[in-house]
């Protein structure tokens, strides 16, 4: 069986010519119109797109990517306003590169323009850790999907979506479930069950660190914008915190996998993305907060990542994960975002910490009925586990002996770490 891995490639153009330069901003300030144009007018189907972007002096893979990409912000993301920044869309029809060892710069792209025979070439910067899988695009290796061409103050980048096959990871036959919760406090919460269903050596990556940054950016670009700022300041500043978030992204990702990879047949357990968009409906303004945590984001890093590593991840219903006991499964209370009491008189569990709790219970859901759940790419709307509704925590029997994890570990935002032990201190990573 093999499964589809996928990465974004990224280049940097060569500075152009100033007659290429005047083309690449007219194609962006194009694209831009007829992007806000399609949103304003509240097109929600590839054929309402159609009808405003073909007056456009766009390319059909410009104009394709836009009735494909329109619809998508408000049925998938929500969005009430469409930035001023977005970068120019084009389906992989128009792909086209061309290599020779002889050039400073070995590959070169052709750019999409409106009309024919009007595309032209520029070399690219590549970025020298992905050279292999830019060989493999180059030989057909690799297939292309959606490239897009971003500018910024200084340069101009590209980022192209590669699809490749890898062999998919099969689950053991005595797998280690290894769950993980995301939230804002804690931005990634790692959990693994051991004998006779034990939390074992919590893992847990500190959210306060991109909790800041995200703070920071909306208070600087408003202020900015308040003082009439120049646009390359904003756009400046707006790319630091993005570049910021994507390297917590990167790093948490790394460590979930290097998490998982310390026990016996880890088995990486997820929340299904659709049942976390469906349940969101904490207000306005946290909803809101919520959603700029981008799950997706990091949970398609994880899911690419452990593809990479040889690991078999799985996506479960998280419905009251948060809220149910991982060791007798009755519901519980959160006296605080960081402590979880559970109810039940007769189980072991007073307080315990919260996030490791909901992790237990995502890693609990891997195969409670010792049935197997398939897992579906990042990029399906659709429920990923099969479960439906019906998913519950296995119900244990709750063992005497006292495993608990205490607040007191927990009691300083400042990460640290200690010896992977859950009687003690488990081990925290910080971002």
């Amino acid at each position: 069986m093999t499964a589809t891995a996928t990465k974004t490639l990224e280049a940097t153009l060569a500075p152009p010519t100033a007659h290429k330069e005047q083309r690449l901003q007219r194609t962006v300030a194009t694209y831009r119109r007829a992007l806000s144009e399609s949103f304003e007018s509240g097109a929600d189907t590839q054929t309402a797109v159609n009808d405003v972007v073909t007056g456009y002096s766009l390319t059909s893979y410009a104009k394709d990517a836009l009735k494909n990409y329109v619809p998508q912000l408000r049925r998938t993301y929500d969005a009430e306003e469409v930035d001023d920044d977005h970068p120019v869309r084009f389906t992989n029809r128009g792909w086209n590169i061309d290599h020779s060892e002889d050039r400073t710069h070995e590959f070169c792209w052709r750019v999409p323009q409106a009309g024919r025979g009007n595309a032209f070439w520029i070399p690219l910067r590549i970025n020298p850790a992905q050279r292999e899988l830019w060989d493999d695009l180059l030989d057909g290796d690799v297939s292309v999907g959606e490239f897009r061409l971003q500018e910024h103050r200084t340069n101009w980048v590209l980022h192209v979506t590669v699809e490749y096959d890898v062999a998919e990871p099969d689950e053991p036959d005595d797998p280690t479930p290894v769950g993980f919760d995301i939230g804002e406090s804690k931005l990634l919460t790692g959990c693994a069950l051991t004998e006779n269903d034990t939390p074992t050596q919590p893992y847990i990556y500190d959210g306060g660190r991109a909790r800041y940054l995200r703070k920071e950016m909306h208070t600087t670009l408003q202020r900015l914008q308040e003082r009439d700022a120049a646009e390359w300041r904003v756009d400046e500043r707006f790319d630091h915190y993005q570049n910021a978030l994507t390297d917590i992204v990167e790093k948490a990702s790394r460590q979930a996998v290097e998490y998982a990879r310390q026990f016996e047949n880890p088995v990486m357990v997820l929340e299904d993305l659709s049942y976390i968009r469906e349940h969101l409906d904490y207000g306005k303004w946290m909803n809101r907060r919520l959603h700029n945590w981008a799950f997706a984001r990091l949970t398609g890093r994880i899911e690419d990542k452990a593809l990479e590593a040889g690991i078999p991840v799985r996506a479960v219903n998280p419905a009251y994960t948060s809220q149910t006991c991982h060791a007798c499964g009755h519901l519980g209370s959160r006296s605080s975002q960081a402590a979880f009491r559970c109810t039940n008189a007769e189980c072991w569990v007073t307080e315990y910490q919260a996030d490791i709790n909901a992790a237990a219970n995502i890693a609990g859901r891997l195969n409670p009925w010792r049935e197997s759940l398939p897992w579906k790419s990042a990029g399906d709307d659709s429920p990923r586990d099969g479960s439906g509704c019906d998913t519950t925590t296995g119900h244990r029997e709750a063992s005497r002996e006292s495993r608990q994890t205490t607040l007191s570990a927990y009691s300083s935002e400042t990460p640290s770490r200690s010896e992977p032990s859950l009687g003690g201190s488990p081990a925290v990573h910080g971002g």
